[in-house]
């Protein structure tokens, strides 16, 4: 029964609680109801005033933008207003001066139809000279006699001769002169420099000879089936002699580079004694590397003896093998040595710079040590290598001029042309071959013979002096002097010779008689 009881106080108590719960759902619902509303409401409200806030804004800034864009436009209209009235002053401005053109054409059209007839005018009058002169001449020559050619003819022939004879006089005054102020002067420098330096005359041949100890000798260098001789000839580039001459043989080249080469290894292989094809190439190539170090021993003793510096290795085993080339029989080293210190001597008696000058004196023939290797002559190879090794703008000068290739610049380069002329004519100094003096001395004698009034042109001295032998009548003393110097020019234009030439012009008047 407790059971029953409890079971149904559990079940009364569950409905009352549902019953409640619902009671309490059905009151919250209603509240909740009420409040949505509410917020609905509130929500509506505040869309309408938000939209009517938008409205409000919406108007100003559409009356704004009206304010504004009407602005804009009356500005715009103003602007064109403006512009209009610019163009209106420009179309004004353009009417005004197409009239001021057509106002200018029309008086150039007046100028130009004044200017046709004036033309025409002087036209017709020229035409009247014309004929006026044609006729003038025409009487003139009827009462001279002479056609207008041959008058014209006669006055040139007469003025030319009148001027030669004044150029002429005029050349002799200025050459007069000048000797009397320069030519003392020019002595003086010369005769003091070569007072000063003094050298030994050297002549170098085209031949070496070789003394040997016996005639046995001889045979040992031929060898067998002569492979020594060939061997030696073949890689020292020269010709060995041996003919009858007792204990002697002869080496013969152009080049004295190679002639001495040969010399001391023929002189090694004979103190040796052991002469083969083998030993032969091992002397010889010993001997270049000796030769190579005396060149360039050479090289610094010449420079240190001028007091030279700062000369680049490369020049300075040129310098050296200056001492194995010559030109004419004289050593080129011992030319170059000789002109270095003849132009420091002048350099010193002018006041120039001593060192330079004995620099540009001393590479002035550098070419020549290569100019058998390099194609070109000996001033354009030396020019090249100088310039290379940055040379003094001087030197270049020097090694350009000294031979009259270019205009000297600079007074150390024409001091280098005075003491390699110097050098050059001094007794001895050169050789020279008998076809080439016979060749001078022919030449010499046609220039002086190929002008008018000459009798009989004499080559003096070798070739170092013409003399020209004038007639008297044909001839007079201007004219001599022109003659003189046409054929200095003449002769240094033409012809290639070493040191100078003296011309001289002999007028000489005679009177004959004969008693019979």
């Amino acid at each position: 029964m407790e059971n029953v009881s409890s079971i149904l106080t559990l079940v009364i108590g569950l409905i009352v609680g549902i019953i409640v719960t619902g009671v309490i759902f059905i009151i919250v619902s209603k509240r909740s109801s009420k409040n949505a509303k509410k917020l609905i409401e509130d929500a509506k409200k505040e869309a309408d005033k938000q939209k009517r806030d938008s409205l409000l804004e919406l108007k100003e800034e559409s009356f704004k933008l009206k304010q504004q864009t009407e602005s804009e436009i009356k500005e715009k209209k103003l602007e064109i207003k403006q512009a209009e009235e610019r163009l209106l002053g420009r179309e004004k401005n353009l009417d005004k001066r197409e009239e001021i053109l057509q106002k200018r054409d029309l008086s150039l059209n007046e100028k130009e139809n004044d200017l046709v007839a004036k033309t025409k005018s002087i036209q017709e009058k020229e035409e009247k000279m014309d004929a006026l002169l044609k006729n003038e001449l025409e009487q003139l020559e009827k009462i001279s006699g002479y056609t207008k050619e041959k008058a014209r003819t006669q006055i040139m022939a007469r003025v030319e001769d009148d001027m030669s004879k004044e150029i002429a006089d005029y050349i002799k005054d200025e050459m007069d002169k000048a000797k009397l102020e320069a030519n003392e002067k020019a002595k003086q420098l010369i005769v003091n420099s070569m007072e000063r330096y003094s050298d030994d005359v050297v002549s170098l041949q085209t031949v070496s000879t070789v003394d040997l100890p016996n005639d046995e000798m001889k045979g040992r260098l031929i060898g067998r089936e002569g492979r020594n001789i060939r061997t030696i000839e073949s890689i020292t580039g020269v010709d060995l002699i041996i003919d009858d001459t007792p204990e002697a043989i002869v080496i013969s080249s152009f080049d004295p580079l190679r002639r001495e080469i040969a010399k001391i290894t023929l002189d090694t292989l004979i103190k040796d004694g052991r002469i083969h094809p083998a030993r032969i190439e091992e002397v010889y190539d010993k001997t270049v590397k000796d030769i190579n170090n005396k060149i360039t021993e050479l090289g610094n003793k010449t420079t240190n003896d001028l007091g030279i510096t700062k000369i680049s290795p490369e020049i300075l085993t040129l310098i050296g093998k200056l001492n194995f080339r010559t030109s004419y029989g004289q050593n080129a080293l011992r030319h170059s040595i000789e002109v270095a210190n003849l132009t420091g001597l002048l350099a010193a008696e002018l006041g120039e710079n001593v060192l330079l000058a004995k620099r540009a004196g001393l590479l002035h023939d550098i070419g020549k040590a290569i100019d058998f290797e390099v194609e070109g002559s000996h001033v354009e190879i030396g020019y090249d290598v100088a310039k290379k090794h940055r040379e003094h703008s001087v030197v270049l000068d020097a090694i350009s001029s000294h031979h009259g290739d270019t205009e000297a610049k600079s007074i150390i380069a024409v001091l280098v042309q005075v003491a390699d002329t110097l050098s050059a004519a001094r007794p001895g100094a050169r050789n020279d071959s008998l076809e080439n003096y016979i060749k001078r001395l022919e030449q010499l004698e046609e220039i002086g013979n190929s002008y008018e009034g000459v009798e009989k042109t004499y080559a003096m001295q070798a070739g170092r002096e013409v003399r020209v032998v004038v007639k008297p009548d044909d001839i007079d003393d201007a004219q001599s002097y022109k003659i003189a110097r046409d054929m200095k020019e003449r002769i240094e234009k033409e012809m290639q010779y070493p040191g100078t030439i003296k011309i001289t012009v002999i007028r000489e008047t005679r009177a004959q008689e004969e008693a019979k």
